[in-house]
């Protein structure tokens, strides 16, 4: 066989080879995940659910076994790393994780596609911002976050602020809820306050209520009125979400009393009904 025939022939069985595995990932996969899901929930990792998660163990006994077959695929294929200085630990592993796989019970679920790296500080971090001030002027400021969720496959998060998340599990506010709803978010694009929904119905009736929601919010913050959501949920839509999240899982009894049309939004969109999860959701 000559050169330029056996190179074409390499190059066809090279294409096909790259074909098939594309075709065959997703059932790789999703028998990896399988096994994953099989195994035995490790019995250390349980003990520090119930020391550290309070909110598990109100959950229904069904989404409870789910949570922890997330968890296990979870923590199989993301990568925790360890900044300034701290090591990670099966506690931050786990306490991450269930906290993050929350967002994913009862659904159709690919983990945080886009995730592959959680990054986990000790305390909250400094990041540098460029801000532009009332005269056009581009200026520089350096802002401490406990939480920061990028569309380039990471989440950066504060373990003291983590931890005390999961501890206080019904005051609204805990960071991995609010940046893991970033990434679903960030499914379809860039964070926009309008994640991935199954039909175009559910698109208007978001859109429709989200609105409302929002526009509420940012009268509230601007007369100097203080409600269930944080006035950090003014700040733009994508960060509205974030925030309703957060107390749509920690708070939700209030939420369905206070916007009947955003709890039930949220509701469906996360397929589960945490109004039942007593008494760890009042407020």
């Amino acid at each position: 066989m000559n050169t330029p025939a056996l190179t074409l022939l390499l190059l066809s069985v090279a294409t096909l080879t790259g074909v098939l595995w594309l075709l065959g990932e997703p059932f790789w996969v999703a028998r990896r995940r399988e096994r994953q899901q099989r195994m035995a929930f490790p019995a250390a990792w349980r003990k520090i659910l119930r020391r550290r998660v309070p909110l598990v163990r109100h959950l229904p006994v069904d989404l409870q076994l789910q949570l922890k077959k997330h968890m296990q695929v979870f923590i199989a294929e993301k990568a925790f790393i360890g900044c300034a200085g701290l090591k990670i630990t099966d506690e931050m592993r786990v306490v991450i994780a269930a906290q993050a796989c929350l967002l994913i019970l009862n659904r159709p679920t690919s983990y945080f596609r886009h995730l592959r790296q959680i990054l986990v500080y000790p305390g909250a971090f400094a990041v540098d911002r460029v801000h532009t001030d009332g005269t056009g002027v581009l200026q520089e400021q350096r802002q401490a976050l406990s939480g920061e969720s990028w569309s380039q496959g990471q989440v950066i998060l504060s373990w003291k602020d983590s931890l005390e998340g999961a501890a206080v599990a019904n005051d609204g506010r805990n960071v991995v809820i609010h940046e893991f709803a970033h990434q679903l978010d960030q499914e379809n694009g860039l964070a926009n306050g309008a994640p991935r929904l199954p039909r175009h119905a559910d698109q208007h009736r978001w859109s429709q209520v989200f609105q409302a929601a929002y526009d509420r919010l940012q009268v509230q913050v601007h007369q100097g009125e203080t409600g269930l959501l944080s006035p950090y949920g003014a700040t733009n839509p994508a960060e509205f979400f974030a925030v309703a999240s957060e107390v749509f899982f920690e708070q939700a009894e209030a939420m369905a009393l206070d916007d009947p049309a955003l709890y039930a939004v949220l509701s469906d969109f996360y397929q589960i009904n945490p109004v039942n999860w007593l008494p760890a959701n009042k407020a």
